[in-house]
């Protein structure tokens, strides 16, 4: 399918999502969130991809989110601004709905709301240019898009309390430093690294990968009974696949294994 803010691509069971307005720094409007909605349900679709790698065309990931249709949702009443907001939050937040890995690659201006799209990603690889800030409080309006749950359990509440507070942006190293991104390369190697972490990724059996994306945040909410009843559950189905089978298999005959999803 063809959506005119975005490009979607497979390759190696990898799918590149592109958010594709460069010539806008790739903001993020209602038009490219409902794209962006119908690209997560047709990637729900698709057993062969393993991995979401979501990029963006041109020097910056996404400049955030489109500044006159923001304001514009502003004259309706309260209450069917509040639903358009909800509405506008949900069609990139479908994102999280994957039961694949997921991996953001960043680079230049990563602001506000896409860098609330990038924390609704499992992983973050950033260029060592980039510039990421929640910079609600910079145009006098409360971060939004799940920011006030996300930005706290990666970073603390401290650090989520400076960035959401001040506005200012951090640089790629000071992201890695405080464990908001994974890695940080050289610009011109951006889409090579973080093709390269996908690849890694698929290449493993898809059936514990995917059990594993969904015991990790349920455990971020859950007590450790909880976690042992799920992980052992997921053991148990793990140990039906020809997946583990090929994995034991080329454990015995010192051998790489060849896993085949599932």
């Amino acid at each position: 399918m063809a959506w005119k803010t975005l490009l979607l691509e497979k390759r190696d069971q990898v799918a590149v999502l592109t958010l594709n307005q460069p010539e806008k720094r790739n903001a993020m409007t209602m038009e490219m969130g409902l794209e962006f909605k119908s690209a997560i349900e047709t990637l729900k679709q698709d057993r062969e991809v393993r991995v979401l790698l979501i990029t963006g065309r041109g020097s910056s990931f996404s400049a955030g989110g489109d500044l006159q249709s923001a304001f514009d949702q502003f004259e309706a009443p309260a209450a069917e601004a509040k639903a358009n907001i909800i509405r506008f939050y949900k069609t990139f937040l479908s994102v999280k709905e994957l039961e694949i890995p997921t991996i953001a690659a960043l680079k230049g201006h990563t602001i506000g709301a896409a860098l609330c799209l990038a924390l609704a990603c499992d992983m973050r690889v950033a260029a060592a240019d980039t510039q990421m800030s929640m910079s609600f409080i910079k145009i006098g309006i409360h971060p939004g898009m799940g920011a006030s749950y996300s930005l706290p359990r990666l970073v603390g509440t401290a650090r989520a309390f400076e960035m959401c507070l001040t506005g200012d942006p951090i640089d790629a190293a000071e992201a890695l430093r405080i464990g908001l991104v994974n890695q940080v390369v050289e610009t011109g190697q951006l889409d090579d690294a973080a093709f390269k972490l996908a690849l890694r990724i698929a290449r493993n059996p898809a059936v514990p990968a995917r059990y594993l994306k969904r015991s990790i945040y349920q455990a971020l909410d859950t007590d450790l009974e909880r976690a042992l009843d799920y992980e052992s559950s997921a053991q148990v189905i793990c140990s039906l696949t020809e997946d583990m089978k090929e994995g034991l298999a080329a454990a015995r005959e010192k051998r790489k294994p060849v896993f085949k999803g599932y």
